[in-house]
């Protein structure tokens, strides 16, 4: 699993946070390789107010690209909300993992079938 950090500058607190959580979250997804890039930027420059906006992207391989944006005063806040969007969108994608590899497929179910038949046919036979 790869994690990059890119745009303004980070406290080294946030970024050992950043890593902690999105490897958590991440390596729950049992599929490699996973990369995650967060970007921090600064949308209103120096005249303050509601300025940082932080973009999380997570790439699973065969799945289409997550991405998750949020705006917040701090990038401490901009990046918890975005994790909470981010953790919606990967339990839904756990969901429909988990449900797409529930059910057999009709070559397996038929064989069960199959053998279920001659294993109740032979105690059938048997005196």
């Amino acid at each position: 699993m790869k994690i990059e950090l890119r745009g303004v500058s980070l406290a080294p607190r946030l970024g050992a946070r950043i890593e902690k959580r999105l490897g958590r979250e991440l390596g729950r997804i049992h599929t490699s390789p996973v990369t995650a890039l967060v970007t921090f930027a600064d949308d209103n420059g120096p005249k303050g107010g509601r300025a940082t906006r932080c973009a999380l992207t997570v790439r699973v391989p065969r799945r289409p690209t997550i991405r998750v944006e949020d705006v917040a005063e701090t990038a401490w806040l901009a990046f918890d909300r975005s994790f909470a969007g981010l953790r919606r969108r990967l339990a839904a994608y756990r969901e429909w993992r988990l449900e797409r590899t529930r059910y057999p497929k009709k070559y397996f179910a038929a064989k069960r079938l199959l053998t279920a038949g001659l294993a109740a046919k032979e105690e059938a036979e048997k005196p």
